[in-house]
């Protein structure tokens, strides 16, 4: 089973910007209880789009470079990456339905 990586404001350019395939970067903070909700279902995508999505999360307490470069004020705020561009962006906690549309746009 697949897992969303970890990534930090060090590892974002290789891990997220030059991606071969697209990303998700979920950030999110441990103190959210939003972010808690929508977890479960960023673990889902990345069991789901294995090998087409690479799935990401970001701690924005941990990582304020990347989270303030792309303005990122609430969270969970999920952005969606393609050959090193922000393509989409959802705020807040939406169906996995949602999510799942989105990433299968930008897979097509």
């Amino acid at each position: 089973m697949a897992q969303p990586i970890n990534v930090s404001d060090d590892t974002f350019d290789d891990e997220v910007l030059k991606s071969k395939i697209p990303v998700l970067v979920d950030f999110w903070a441990d103190w959210c209880a939003p972010c808690k909700m929508i977890a479960p279902v960023v673990e889902q995508l990345a069991d789901e789009f294995d090998g087409k999505v690479k799935i990401a999360k970001m701690d924005i307490d941990s990582n304020t470079k990347v989270a303030a470069e792309y303005g990122i004020r609430g969270i969970p705020t999920l952005l969606i990456f393609n050959d090193g561009n922000p393509v989409d962006q959802v705020v807040g906690v939406v169906p996995k339905a949602v999510l799942t549309r989105k990433l299968e746009e930008v897979v097509a």
